[in-house]
């Protein structure tokens, strides 16, 4: 098999889903994505629900750690549940697994070995749609438009993430116990997963057109293929753009009482910003060129987090540094996602993607491990140093990948 991806226009003019990929399909592609997504947002209540049973921050932690080691297993074996039943029904399945978990942390007692195996569930359901969505959507959508789908369908994610605390919120404005809120979760993810395994008919016809079917499982054949493609470089930077996203927001809390700030500012600005360009104005970066677009947006994450360390000294300042962490990260990981998928080894866009997810819950679940230690020993302002350098290395490789294209276009401009 060739290991040389095809271009964007070479593979769109090989490709016949341009056809198949109608609004209608899409739209519900996305309102699932958004119903499934809330499930993972009740996360953040998860220490609110722990301490009203009496447990504690160390008791939270192992329901996550949990959550982290079952996500990666998903991500590793999505590809396999897909080839068996299809990928939609595979979300499907997944979103069923979000349910039971929301479920479970709704009816179990305690804060035991139950409440573990809810995180579990949760990883895994999580971890498998994750994965899968984009994969669905490179498979339905020509290469040319697939940075402006990545970037619907993430920001789908992210609203329907954001939309979990706010569940949350309204429980409590209207006096309804916290676990009334994974119950509504719990509902939510079974419409999303209703929603999955209606869509297997019509995403089957449309991927039938493109003849035989693609294996999606990961073998050691196809990570050596992808990762000596140019799609290693998208994959590495969304891993260093992941650890950057997980160091800074696992750790605001700390940042925020250093500065005598409201955390809460962060999460409305990053989250604001992030939804709002990704359903905004992906559309005008899709037009752009991706490596001039990735090096312009990797510098607006440098930038921020030179805000955060230099800058940021009351609430406005605050919110500026949020607001531009979410504008850089927001529409680098879309641009990246399309890359990832555009730049595979020939056949083996799915392989590309799963390493793209896998890539991405290592950087935002390692690094704050790592982080954490950083700041018992040195400080916040360590934590800002180290994340700066993140920052600058992926800056340096979407940099890298930009200058000899431009050195590219000299010439023939000026021959």
């Amino acid at each position: 098999m060739s290991t040389q991806p095809l271009t964007p226009a070479a593979e769109a003019s090989t490709s016949p889903t341009s056809a198949g990929a109608s609004p209608r399909v899409f739209s519900l592609f996305c309102l699932g994505g958004y119903l499934l997504s809330m499930s993972y947002g009740t996360t953040f209540l998860l220490a609110l629900l722990v301490a009203s049973r009496g447990g504690n921050e160390g008791d939270t932690g192992l329901i996550i750690s949990t959550a982290i080691v079952s996500t990666i297993v998903a991500v590793i074996l999505s590809g396999h549940a897909s080839d068996a039943v299809g990928a939609p029904r595979a979300v499907g399945v997944s979103g069923l697994i979000l349910s039971a978990s929301c479920l479970g942390f709704a009816l179990v007692p305690g804060v035991g070995q139950s409440m573990r195996i809810c995180g579990l569930l949760l990883g895994c359901g999580w971890g498998a749609f994750y994965t899968l969505g984009p994969i669905i959507v490179a498979a339905i959508v020509e290469p040319a438009r697939r940075i402006r789908y990545f970037a619907l369908l993430s920001g789908s994610m992210m609203s329907g993430i954001g939309s979990g605390p706010i569940l949350g919120r309204g429980a409590k404005l209207l006096g309804w116990p916290l676990e009334a809120t994974y119950w509504l979760a719990a509902a939510t993810s079974l419409c999303g997963a209703l929603i999955f395994f209606f869509l297997h008919e019509p995403i089957r016809r449309i991927t039938a057109t493109q003849g035989a079917a693609r294996a999606t499982r990961l073998s050691w054949a196809s990570l050596l293929r992808v990762l000596q493609a140019k799609a290693v470089f998208p994959i590495a930077m969304v891993g260093l753009g992941g650890a950057i996203f997980g160091g800074l927001s696992s750790f605001q809390t700390a940042y925020a009482a250093a500065k005598g700030l409201d955390f809460s500012i962060f999460f409305i600005g990053f989250m604001g910003a992030a939804i709002g360009c990704r359903m905004l104005l992906s559309g005008i970066v899709v037009r752009q060129n991706p490596h001039l677009a990735a090096a312009v947006l990797t510098f607006l994450v440098v930038l921020s987090i030179a805000m955060f360390r230099f800058l940021v000294s009351d609430w406005p300042s605050y919110l500026l540094a949020s607001v531009t962490l979410g504008v850089g990260y927001g529409l680098t990981y879309s641009v990246i996602n399309g890359l990832a998928a555009n730049e595979a080894p020939q056949g083996e866009t799915p392989q590309a993607l799963l390493l793209f997810s896998l890539s991405y819950f290592i950087g935002v679940f390692g690094y704050p491990l790592l982080a954490g230690h950083l700041i018992v020993a040195q400080g916040i302002p360590a934590l800002l140093s180290a994340t700066m350098l993140i920052a600058l290395g992926n800056f340096a490789i979407a940099l890298g990948r930009l200058l000899p294209r431009l050195r590219a276009m000299a010439r023939q401009t000026t021959g």
